[in-house]
């Protein structure tokens, strides 16, 4: 049987979804810039249009499937390009670039925390959850999605491992040696990232990083935004 809110969980976590990986890929691009590589401004990447950065498959597609089986909502757009030859201090640089988007979507969290605490306070308390007939419910639903999608996007990135934003981190701190056998990891990224989102879990349960390490402490870093609207744990 068909779910009659599916249409309302889509919208309450798709769109603060796109919202948030459109940040997160336009702070790499602007900061790449900053420090001297304008590719991502030359290809027109630094803008908030999400039409140029989606990627059907993990802006849209993953998410909704995620979203249907009640499991945690996550996904990736078009990578923003940089070219980090042309920056000026590529190891270092590369690796803010890298952090620059878990910051950015750890940013928003903090303000969608705020907002939420302050929609609750206008609103007299929290409305029925779930409720698409309501206004208020959809957006309080709405912001506490933005709240837990970037956080989650943001501690998903830092896995150290390529093609993960964490991986560029580690690449930027081992011996220049390593860093390049290290930097090859990033040819085998999508399968590397299929198989531990579906391969692994299938295996083992027990193996299942997502649901067992970065579900953890996403959540403990969820509780820790939403004591920002005195809603931690909820």
């Amino acid at each position: 049987m068909t779910d009659p809110n599916l249409p309302y969980t889509i919208a309450v976590w798709l769109i603060p979804l796109v919202i948030a990986i459109v940040f997160h890929e336009v702070a790499h691009g602007y900061v790449a810039r900053v420090f001297g590589d304008p590719t991502a401004d030359q290809l027109g990447r630094l803008t908030l249009n999400p039409i140029r950065h989606v990627d059907p498959i993990g802006t849209v597609v993953l998410p909704m499937i995620l979203a249907i089986a009640h499991a945690p909502i996550f996904g990736w757009a078009k990578p923003v390009p940089v070219d980090a030859m042309r920056l000026r201090n590529p190891r270092r640089d590369m690796m803010l670039v890298a952090l620059a988007g878990p910051a950015t979507n750890f940013v928003l969290a903090t303000f969608a925390a705020l907002s939420l605490g302050a929609f609750v306070g206008l609103h007299g308390g929290i409305p029925a959850q779930g409720a698409p007939h309501t206004v208020a419910g959809f957006v309080f639903d709405s912001l506490y999605s933005f709240v837990l999608v970037n956080v989650f996007l943001g501690v998903f990135n830092l896995i150290p491992l390529p093609p993960f934003d964490g991986g560029h981190v580690v690449q930027g701190l081992l011996p220049r040696a390593a860093a390049i056998q290290y930097s090859k990891l990033a040819r085998f990224g999508f399968p590397l990232l299929l198989f531990l989102l579906f391969v692994l879990p299938m295996i083992s349960p027990q193996a299942d990083i997502v649901r067992r390490v970065i579900g953890p402490i996403a959540s403990a870093a969820a509780d820790f935004f939403l004591g920002f609207a005195q809603l931690g744990g909820l």
